[in-house]
């Protein structure tokens, strides 16, 4: 993983570990940590300003597609090949909840504004919304036609939005799961979506 100084361009870490492709890094909300997750199978935690390993999170059992920090600076969420979305402590790398309900690789997971609740992509076409606290699945998505790439929370968390190899993106009601607009003009797969 590398950190380059946003100004100048210049080098200013290198986090050696992990011992396979990097797929998906994420800062913490303070800038303090990056978070990275790997097809190594396992997700670590860096000190952003002195590289310094702080902790390999281990529990999934094939590639780390996505992580993300909670905006509050508490857990991280991490999406695998292996169908399960993890939830860990940001603090202790102590596993705090696996989430099990795709049917398929996760590609994609990223937390609510008010870190309450973690959405997640899948291969199975589907948008999964969860509890972060309990684990508790809230929504199942349902409506693209092929393999969800990328989702994230509106700034509000009030929506959704997904991107999908159907060369759709699609928003939805983050409260019911209603389909709200399916935005078309793509020719291709869409591997990342956010909102402004």
């Amino acid at each position: 993983v590398q950190l380059w100084d946003a100004t100048t361009g210049a080098a200013l870490q290198t986090l050696k570990g992990h011992l396979s492709w990097v797929y998906s890094v994420a800062f913490s909300p303070d800038s303090k940590q990056v978070v990275s997750g790997s097809s190594d199978h396992t997700v670590r935690l860096w000190d952003a300003t002195t590289g310094a390993a702080l902790q390999t999170l281990k529990g999934h059992s094939d590639w780390v597609r996505s992580v993300a920090f909670s905006p509050d600076g508490k857990q991280v969420v991490s999406g695998s090949d292996d169908r399960t979305v993890q939830l860990w402590d940001a603090t202790t790398g102590a596993a705090l909840q696996t989430l099990k309900g795709h049917s398929s690789s996760v590609s994609s997971v990223a937390f609510s504004p008010d870190s309450k609740q973690v959405i997640s992509g899948s291969d199975d076409r589907t948008v999964q919304l969860w509890d972060a606290t309990t684990g508790a699945a809230l929504q199942t998505l349902e409506g693209h036609l092929s393999w969800v790439y990328s989702v994230a929370f509106s700034p509000d968390g009030k929506q959704v939005v997904s991107g999908s190899s159907d060369y759709t993106v699609r928003l939805w009601d983050a409260t019911t799961g209603a389909a709200l607009q399916t935005l078309k003009g793509h020719l291709s797969s869409v591997h990342s979506v956010a909102f402004s």
